[in-house]
């Protein structure tokens, strides 16, 4: 813990399994007194953002999603990363497009980074082909 700042780090199988445990672990952010609807829009872009790691970063093979939050009581900010040593984004632009998708099995609505958008106040999306993808959102609670 530094100062008002409290951080945590879990690492996890890339198994679709583990989407509900990231949600869950989405709750680390109660030290900031978020309303119901604050807690929701951090686990529903948390969910999407390890289902990405999954589904498309690892592409059913097997792999490690970490996912590493800091609670921020100055700023009144949850900051959350999710990284994935995948097969990476070729072109973020075009992968951060609502519907588009990579899979082509018809599951996936390609929705994935514009609920992240549209629930998180800050997103930013670092990756490398065949290196991985690491996707940082920031919610600041209270406003």
């Amino acid at each position: 813990m530094e100062g008002d700042r409290e951080h945590i780090r879990l690492e996890m199988e890339s198994r679709s399994s583990n989407e509900e445990f990231a949600r869950v672990a989405a709750v680390f952010m109660s030290r900031l007194d978020p309303t119901l609807e604050e807690m929701d829009d951090v686990k529903t872009a948390v969910s999407e953002a390890v289902t990405n790691a999954v589904i498309h970063g690892y592409r059913e093979k097997c792999g490690t999603v970490v996912m590493e939050l800091t609670a921020d009581r100055t700023e009144r900010s949850l900051t959350v990363e999710v990284t994935d040593q995948g097969t990476g984004i070729k072109d973020i632009k075009k992968a951060m497009e609502p519907m588009y998708t990579t899979d082509r099995s018809g599951e996936r609505s390609g929705m994935g980074f514009a609920f992240m958008e549209a629930f998180m106040d800050e997103i930013t999306v670092e990756s490398e082909a065949g290196c991985g993808t690491k996707v940082t959102m920031k919610k600041y609670i209270g406003r």
